[in-house]
């Protein structure tokens, strides 16, 4: 299971997906004290106000206590920029105040309502000019407060990013280093598999056209042919993230139907029967090598659990919602658990052949495209694999009669 290592890890994103993580996390941690500092900074602002309400109330009672040595005058009330003052009786009915709105409460003590303070102090009964209470209010504001957490907290971010994403980048070289010569391994034994294979066909078909049909070649010939599925896959695993497939106008029947005759020789080794079935004649915009994973993969596993002596039915037709579904239906042992089959790696059998990796591979293909895949499978009587081509992939399909 080498090949993982090449087919996965990805440096770069390796490297942003963890240092978002440990940026994530350490700044968690980080900020949690700075959440106490910024309470602390808030209960301050509120002290403060406070005392300067408490001020501010305090020259209002030393003027009119100056006031009552003058009683023949007209008091002028204390009047502030940012404070607004009052009196009141112990309904709190005003006296006299500056105050437009409501008052928050009617309890002596220093209170708030939205961005307003209020402070609510007893007046000793009757002394100043009928009232019992004097209020002052001012506005407050926490900005000063909030933009030096705001910036505190992006300096510890920006700084925890920047150091994560060095030291992970650092870590990540060896990494690369391997990923690097690994790929070049693998690339260069892809191309030195393909060599022989080709030989061993071309060859092999020389010796029927001279010699005529031979068993044992057919044989050798069906194993060419599951290791040329093998070796498709790894090559579009290898590639996948680094060409691009573009959409091709194809005839599905025919690509279909070459298909089905190329996996037919090695149905014969288990003497396996593969019929194909068109209902209908359909073009898709689709690319051809993701359809050969999709088909090739699907018609592959097929014959390998199918057991001898058996069937394998592929049908083409389309649905009464525009979709054009290929329908690959075997006889063979079935499928325990369909909702695990395309998980990477997954083999239900063991005892089989393989990597498990086609599935995967398919699996990604319809998460690209937006084919829709359905799974029917009964233990003991066989799989129905039903792929739905979505409106947007058909260029055209008609019923046949």
């Amino acid at each position: 299971m080498g090949w993982d290592i090449v087919l996965i890890v990805n440096e770069q994103r390796f490297v942003r997906r963890y240092s978002l993580i440990y940026t994530l996390i350490i700044s968690a941690i980080l900020l949690a004290p700075l959440s106490i500092y910024i309470k602390h900074k808030l209960d301050l602002q509120e002290i403060k106000t406070e005392v300067e309400l408490k001020s501010i109330q305090s020259h209002i009672i030393k003027a009119m206590d100056a006031f009552g040595d003058h009683p023949d005058e007209v008091f002028v009330f204390p009047r502030f920029q940012r404070y607004a003052s009052g009196l009141y009786r112990k309904s709190f009915t005003p006296v006299y105040t500056r105050i437009e709105e409501p008052l928050p409460s009617f309890m002596p003590g220093y209170h708030a309502r939205g961005s307003n303070r209020y402070l609510i102090s007893a007046l000793p009964s009757g002394k100043y000019f009928e009232s019992d209470y004097l209020v002052t209010r001012t506005p407050i504001s926490f900005a000063s407060v909030l933009l030096e957490a705001s910036v505190i907290a992006f300096g510890i971010i920006t700084l925890i990013l920047l150091l994560s994403f060095y030291f992970l980048q650092s870590f990540s070289l060896p990494f690369k280093r391997v990923n690097e010569k690994l790929d070049a391994f693998i690339k260069e034994s892809m191309h030195e598999i393909n060599t022989p294979l080709s030989i061993i066909n071309v060859n092999i078909d020389l010796f029927d056209s001279i010699h005529g049909k031979n068993r044992y070649f057919d044989r050798i010939k069906s194993a060419t042919k599951s290791l040329a599925t093998i070796y498709n896959d790894m090559d579009y695993l290898i590639k996948q993230n680094r060409v691009e497939y573009p959409d091709e106008e194809i005839d599905f029947n025919q690509f279909v139907h070459q298909r089905v005759e190329y996996f037919e020789l090695v149905g014969q080794l288990k003497d396996i029967r593969l019929e194909f079935q068109a209902h209908t004649e359909a073009k898709i915009r689709f690319n051809p090598t993701k359809l050969q994973r999709i088909v090739d993969n699907t018609l592959s596993n097929a014959v390998k659990f199918s057991p001898k002596h058996s069937q394998i039915e592929v049908r083409l037709q389309k649905e009464e919602n525009g979709d054009v579904a290929l329908i690959v239906r075997d006889f063979g042992e079935g499928i325990r658990h369909p909702e695990k089959i395309l998980e990477g790696y997954y083999r239900e059998n063991e005892t089989k052949s393989g990597f498990g990796i086609g599935m995967k591979i398919v699996k990604s293909i319809l998460e690209e495209t937006g084919v829709q895949l359905q799974i029917d499978s009964t233990p003991g009587e066989g799989t129905t694999f039903t792929y739905r081509f979505p409106p947007q992939c058909v260029v055209s399909a008609t019923k046949r009669l």
